[in-house]
């Protein structure tokens, strides 16, 4: 009992550090790490022509959240800006660690590394079977051993459920299968962050939420996602946080609001 108490003593100058130090489990997580996309004040051109003003974006790591608005709103013009196919030239942005201001030509391809991109209309090679499109990716983004290369390619098919197609023609399986691919190859880096540009636009609604349930367990799995959609019926069904791109500016919405 008496060293009990002699602990107590010993602890109690510091009793303020600890109680501050205890308090740090009752909030998530997630609040203290960095933002996997911080944009502060920016404005987003298109050559000359503004786009997006004073847009203002903090996502956090593993989050996944709707990019929404009209044709022509901006969304595709924000995605571009974020893997730095637009240069940022007004406000702050850092997107995977990378200050998007000081973003030169020679460090895009190690900034794309971080990040896997989908595509609405998949982008995947013709003159190649499925495992092929997948070795092009990693050998073009240095990986050189062919063991760890097949072992790479198998899982990242297996997440995706296309485990047994590896040796089909992209022109040989479906729409849905066609995008579980494009997805397989987002996912060869292991990136911190995944941008979709209307991934479920060319997709049926059944093959749609095919796709969204297997973004869902991605984004369960510590990725973030940013999605870019027209779907409404689909963030209904699958709400998370909603960012909309309208009249030159970004804003979250909520669902019903859409």
């Amino acid at each position: 009992m008496q060293s009990a108490y002699g602990f107590i003593f010993v602890l109690w100058p510091y009793r303020k550090t600890l109680l501050t130090f205890v308090s740090l489990f009752k909030t998530p997580f997630l609040t203290y790490m960095k933002p996997i996309i911080q944009l502060a004040h920016c404005n987003i051109y298109q050559g000359e022509h503004l786009v997006l003003s004073d847009v203002n974006l903090h996502l956090n790591p593993g989050g996944f959240y709707y990019l929404i608005g009209q044709t022509g709103s901006g969304k595709s013009s924000l995605l571009k800006t974020l893997y730095g196919d637009l240069a940022l030239t007004e406000g702050k942005g850092e997107v995977c660690g990378f200050d998007l201001r000081k973003l030169k030509e020679k460090d895009i391809p190690f900034l794309r590394r971080k990040m896997g991109i989908v595509f609405q209309d998949f982008q995947l090679l013709n003159d190649r079977n499925v495992s092929e499109n997948l070795r092009f990716v990693l050998r073009a983004t240095g990986w050189k051993e062919k063991l760890k290369i097949d072992r790479k390619i198998n899982e990242v098919l297996e997440k995706v459920g296309m485990a047994t197609k590896g040796f089909k023609m992209p022109y040989q399986i479906s729409g849905g299968e066609q995008q579980r691919v494009a997805i397989a190859r987002a996912l060869l880096n292991d990136p911190e962050l995944i941008l979709a540009d209307e991934p479920t636009g060319n997709l049926d609604p059944g093959t749609s939420e095919e796709i969204m349930i297997l973004m869902q367990e991605i984004s369960k799995s510590g990725r973030a996602i940013l999605m870019a959609t027209h779907d409404y019926s689909l963030i209904l069904k699958f709400p998370h946080e909603t960012l909309k791109c309208e009249g030159g500016k970004v804003f979250e919405t909520v669902q019903r609001s859409i």
